[in-house]
Order: structure tokens, then sequence, then C-alpha cells
């Protein structure tokens, strides 16, 4: 996934956040109070799904097309993903 293009010649991986078009970020209702966790917006059309880091919400974001997005949410909910979890 790393090397995901969201499909649109304006979003790439890796850019800026703040030059991503206006989008509604969602944090988990897991997320802790000292902040570490991810946030997620849909973009504009439908064409992608970015995701930044909470601690640097003007920092990079990964720019993921929605089969990618699918896919992973999807392998989570499978448990596809448990072995990266603390013992």
């Amino acid at each position: 996934m790393a090397n995901s293009h969201s499909g649109t010649d304006d979003t790439y991986n890796g850019m800026p956040t703040g030059q991503l078009p206006a989008v509604t970020w969602r944090k988990s209702r897991r997320s802790n109070p000292s902040g570490n966790c991810v946030e997620v917006a849909r973009l504009p059309g439908g064409t992608g799904i970015a995701v930044r880091n909470s601690r640097d919400p003007d920092g990079p974001a990964l720019i993921y097309t929605p089969d990618e997005m699918a896919a992973f949410i999807l392998g989570a909910r499978d448990g596809d993903f448990d072995h990266l979890l603390p013992g």
C-alpha cells in the first residue's frame, strides 16, 4: 500500500496534509488521550482515503484507493493483523 495513488493528479502519497482539499478528519473512538492514533478522511469525489498522524496534523498524508482501504479494513476485521498487537 505504501506506493498507492488516489488516481487524481492533485493528490499523492506523502503530500503535506495542508495541501489536501478540505476534508473531514475522523479519529477512532479507541484513540487514547496522549494522541497516539491516526486520523482518516475521505477525499472529495470518493477518489481515495487520506491517513495522517494525529500528533502531526500538518505532516505528510498517506493516500490509499478505496479498494486498498477496504482490503485493509476487512483484513483487520478478520484478524489478519492481530499478530502486530502487543501480547
